[in-house]
């Protein structure tokens, strides 16, 4: 018995080692295979060459434009208010929303009787003074008159009085007499004087009913104005907007009840970095291209507008930058623009001479572009880009004549040969024209055909929309070797 297990023990041993042999020889003729096919699959000793699209720089003169965006604002525009409290008694028929009123139109009306009942009064009270100052001119006279006729008395006294006192010094007249012109004389100084002070009086009497008749002028005139003031009409042609007032409505004064707009003095307003607004003007701040043009925002159907800037706004604004200017639409916008409209907004530049226009994918993002040189071989140079216009950038000091690679690739850089394809290249245009050629097809012999329809068949993970086109291409008479290559390795593996 132990001889038999001894026995069974090294048989197992031996097998056990010619298994581990037999491995380790497998591994060994597959690792050889492998080293073959990366032996094939090894590159060649020949350097890679990438076709790349090339084309030349030419000087030219550039107008490059500035694009912005810009609202729409009404240069004039006017509130609609009650200058006078009542209730609205006239409304125009255009008094809405999108009106369209003419210059001097009546707008709308509040109601008169107050007013006209306020000129009523006035005007009464402007007859009183008027009459009262008829009055004390007319006394003006008789106290003048009065006066006159004091003076005259007081002279004919003193006269008396002068011939008594020479009766006396001759011994005709006696002194009672004397005192008797005396007294006389002074009665009529006294008259004077009482006749003197009335006219002063007289004088203050018109000079209050002059000032009097002026109040009541004044008055007269604020009376007209508030009855004028009822009626409220169109200062200029316009459109109306913002209308909140009905007929009938009780109004205060000065509220709001609509804006007039003038449809014929729209400016747009828009914003311009610095640089931007730098480059539209001259040493002295002027800005030496004043014409834009405008357009509504991503509509290719609408028309262009022109613009003239007239003036730049004259504070930056608290949290913005650059400068604010203003443009006046012309007078072909008067139908297309109204105020609040978004316009996109295109501005020339003064011309630049001796650039050249290169796409955007043929300059790096550190500046640097490639240029063909010796025996298709790249050369990286700097350049200065001026501007930037969508897709396309305007460049100088560059070498121009000397081709450059459109656009750069991770593989490209210098000291890349490369295989140029130039603009209306007849190799490229037929690589651009000629269709893909159709793949071979291949016809299988039965066996084969039925053994790939049996695997496809049993596959289980095969969609089932999959599985039929797969079986339709394999029951055609002819099917595509991709087709058969990849069903091939799904059943070795």
């Amino acid at each position: 018995m132990k001889f038999l297990s001894r026995l069974l023990i090294g048989l197992f041993i031996l097998a056990l080692t010619v298994s581990i042999l037999i491995l380790a020889g497998g591994q060994l003729v597959s690792s050889m295979r492998d080293s073959e096919g990366d032996q094939r699959r090894r590159p060649s000793g020949f350097e890679r060459v990438f076709a790349a699209n090339v084309d030349t720089l030419s000087s030219e003169t550039v107008v490059p434009s500035i694009s912005t965006f810009g609202t729409v604002r009404s240069a004039r525009s006017v509130e609609i208010r009650a200058s006078v409290g009542g209730t609205l008694v006239k409304l125009s028929p255009q008094f809405r929303n999108g009106g369209l009123v003419a210059a001097g139109e009546l707008v709308f009306q509040v109601d008169p009787a107050n007013s006209e009942s306020s000129v009523s009064l006035v005007t009464s009270q402007l007859t009183e003074a008027q009459a009262e100052l008829v009055a004390a001119r007319a006394a003006l006279v008789l106290a003048q008159s009065e006066v006159e006729i004091a003076q005259t008395q007081r002279s004919l006294r003193l006269q008396a009085l002068a011939r008594e006192k020479n009766l006396q010094e001759r011994g005709f007249g006696t002194g009672v007499a004397v005192e008797n012109a005396e007294q006389s004389l002074a009665g009529a100084e006294q008259s004077l004087l009482n006749q003197e002070q009335a006219l002063a009086v007289v004088n203050t009497r018109i000079w209050r009913a002059e000032a009097a008749l002026e109040r009541a002028e004044i008055a007269l005139q604020d009376a007209q104005r508030n009855l004028e003031a009822t009626r409220v009409v169109a200062p200029f042609e316009g459109i109306l907007g913002d209308v909140s007032a009905v007929l009938g409505r009780l109004v205060s004064s000065n509220e709001k009840l609509a804006v007039l707009i003038d449809p014929s003095a729209m400016e747009v307003e828009f914003r311009l970095s610095y640089s931007q607004f730098s480059r539209l003007v001259d040493a002295q701040g002027e800005i030496r291209q004043n014409r834009i043009v405008t357009t509504f925002d991503r509509d290719e159907s609408a028309p262009e507008i022109g613009a003239t800037i007239l003036r730049i706004g004259a504070e930056v604004g608290e949290g913005q930058t650059g400068r604010l200017l203003y443009a006046q639409l012309d007078s072909n916008a008067k139908s297309l623009i109204i105020s609040g409209d978004f316009l996109e907004i295109q501005i020339n530049e003064p011309p630049i001479e001796r650039v050249a226009q290169v796409p955007a994918s043929a300059v790096s993002a550190e500046g640097a572009m490639l240029l063909l040189g010796e025996d298709n071989r790249l050369e990286e140079i700097p350049v200065t880009i001026l501007r930037r216009q969508g897709d396309i950038l305007i460049i100088g000091d560059v070498p121009f004549g000397r081709e450059y690679i459109t656009e750069r690739a991770v593989q490209l850089g210098s000291g890349i040969q490369v295989r140029p394809l130039r603009p209306g290249d007849p190799q490229e245009e037929a690589a651009v024209a000629a269709p893909p050629a159709e793949p071979e097809m291949i016809v299988l012999d039965e066996a084969r055909r039925a053994r790939l329809i049996a695997a496809v068949e049993a596959n289980r993970r095969m969609p089932e929309d999959a599985k039929t086109r797969i079986l339709g291409q394999l029951n055609a008479p002819e099917i595509s070797p991709a087709v058969v290559e990849r069903l091939e390795s799904r059943m070795r593996n």
